[in-house]
């Protein structure tokens, strides 16, 4: 299994743990932190490597490409794997017949799982062969894919994702990745424009509130709908300063 972690001492436990006994190696790579994340992981038999922070993208490829084995269980560092998962990965590792597996992502908001909109099924490629696999996305958000060619399945299995405990982190996390996802599209060439800043929040908010069926998880719906909309914002609005010259973004 690989994690890649920076002060992530309130998650680390509980996510190898999900994986005791199904996995050959725990490696956690680790973004030089300041906690007891490195102290916690050891404790429970992972080899731990430190490596300077390049971008999510490039943390991921680095510590995937130091694994011992080519089959590789990747997880971030406040996921786990839920009891159905489990079984479904001691199965897999003993019966492997394709090259990479999907499983639905379960995320968590405010000690409530969110079951409708853009957070679920959210399926992620987490199991994998890394001989047929590709990293894309855009940083803060990576995506593994299998390169063309490559034999993959969907797990009807969860992934446990403890995303935000309340409100008030989801609101500082669409802050922060709002920071880097402009600096990523400003890096790629991609133009601040008007219609980009007026448009692409409200079809957001529209996707996962009304065609996604994010209404259907409450108050909460609402919210993951509102702050991903402020998310892109945020982030239009960051890419205009950046393309006008701003030297620097809170």
């Amino acid at each position: 299994m690989v994690v890649i972690t920076f002060n992530e001492e309130a998650n680390i436990l509980r996510c190898i743990q999900s994986a005791a006994g199904l996995v050959d190696e725990v490696l956690v790579v680790d973004s030089h932190s300041t906690d007891q994340t490195v102290r916690l992981a050891e404790s429970l038999g992972a080899r731990v490597l430190l490596h300077a922070f390049e971008g999510y993208r490039e943390q991921k490829i680095w510590a995937i490409q130091q694994a011992k084995f080519d089959r590789v269980l990747v997880l971030d560092a406040d996921e786990a794997l839920s009891s159905g998962m489990q079984q479904q990965v001691a199965h897999l590792l003993l019966d492997w017949t394709h090259d990479g597996y999907y499983f639905n992502r379960l995320s968590r908001l405010g000690g409530r799982w969110i079951r409708y909109g853009a957070w679920y099924p959210d399926q992620k490629m987490r199991l994998f062969d890394r001989r047929y696999y590709q990293m894309r996305g855009e940083n803060p958000h990576d995506r593994i894919e299998p390169k063309p060619g490559a034999r993959t399945r969907r797990i009807a299995a969860d992934i446990l994702h403890h995303t935000n405990d309340s409100f008030h982190s989801r609101i500082d996390n669409i802050n922060r990745f709002s920071r880097i996802a402009a600096e990523a599209l400003f890096a790629k060439g991609v133009k601040a424009s008007l219609w980009r800043l007026l448009l692409k929040p409200l079809i957001r908010f529209l996707s996962e509130y009304v065609w996604q069926r994010g209404f259907l998880d409450g108050l909460h719906g609402y919210f993951i709908a509102k702050t991903s909309a402020q998310y892109v914002f945020y982030r239009e609005s960051k890419l205009w300063e950046l393309s006008r010259g701003t030297p620097e973004i809170p």
